[in-house]
């Protein structure tokens, strides 16, 4: 199967996603991060990987360049980097038209749902996170 190696999606900025500075809130920008890469790792993945794994946050860093605003059309992009153990690095791009807004940088573990504990990237994942890998 091939993949590709970004996977984004256009919306419009909605009235509950903005703060009392008119400007999308910085907790939505979080979410965004983790709704693009969950989406994401659901083209990616099977039944099969879903019963066995489940992925979760170590760590997100955020850099805000610029914000956007009530019914902005907004692109969230994201992208796998390096995989090495239980750890994937996932990366993600906020665009309003060409403008950067906002880059993201967020390191997974993954778990094992019969332990519940962090294990070592399977070859099954680890040969689809290196397929697409940027």
């Amino acid at each position: 199967m091939e993949f590709k190696k970004k996977y984004s999606y256009t919306k419009k900025v909605v009235e509950n996603e903005i703060d009392d500075l008119n400007h999308v809130n910085n907790i939505v920008y979080l979410k965004w991060v983790q709704e693009v890469s969950e989406l994401h790792w659901n083209l990616l993945s099977n039944n099969d990987l879903n019963s066995k794994y489940f992925w979760v946050v170590l760590r997100h860093e955020i850099d805000y360049f610029s914000s956007a605003k009530l019914n902005d059309s907004i692109t969230i992009t994201t992208f796998i980097g390096d995989s090495y153990g239980v750890k994937s690095e996932r990366f993600v791009e906020i665009y309003k038209e060409e403008k950067l807004l906002v880059k993201a940088k967020t390191i997974w573990c993954l778990i094992s749902k019969i332990t519940m504990k962090p294990i070592r990237i399977p070859e099954e994942i680890n040969a689809i996170l290196s397929e697409i890998k940027i």
